[in-house]
């Protein structure tokens, strides 16, 4: 696959993970997060947020995307997006979880969720988006 449709891919995650992810955390889950972690929370600073995104949308497409618009099945891009999901996101709570006193295991559960159905919904959206564009 050429450079330009990595970047294709890679923009479309990008996108899609941000918009999805805000909706998720600054108005459907809000005041859940809020209420386990809330006492932790303070204004977000943009750049470490926007580099988040752009870091986590490139491990996406690489592992996720990338390997399934090769391979060319929404199946893999599900599969492979939710995994990804999973093992980014357990890897961030569990840790969480062993570390900081008071870290909710409701909110573990929640989160990892949230980064499997986020992970995989993007992946596919993703998929389909590159797909009917070629």
């Amino acid at each position: 696959m050429q450079i330009q449709n990595f970047l294709t891919l890679y923009g479309l995650a990008f996108v899609l993970f941000a918009v999805i992810d805000f909706l998720w955390l600054g108005i459907i889950a809000s005041d859940f997060y809020r209420s386990k972690i809330g006492f932790l929370m303070g204004d977000i600073r943009l750049i470490p947020a926007l580099l988040f995104y752009a870091v986590f949308a490139l491990g996406l497409t690489f592992f996720a995307l990338y390997p399934a618009a090769t391979k060319g099945t929404y199946a893999t891009a599900l599969t492979l997006g939710a995994l990804f999901g999973f093992f980014t996101y357990a890897t961030y709570d569990l840790t969480n979880l062993a570390t900081l006193k008071g870290w909710p295991t409701s909110l573990v559960i929640v989160d990892i969720l949230w980064g499997v159905v986020l992970s995989a919904t993007v992946t596919l959206i993703a998929f389909l988006i590159f797909d009917k564009m070629l």
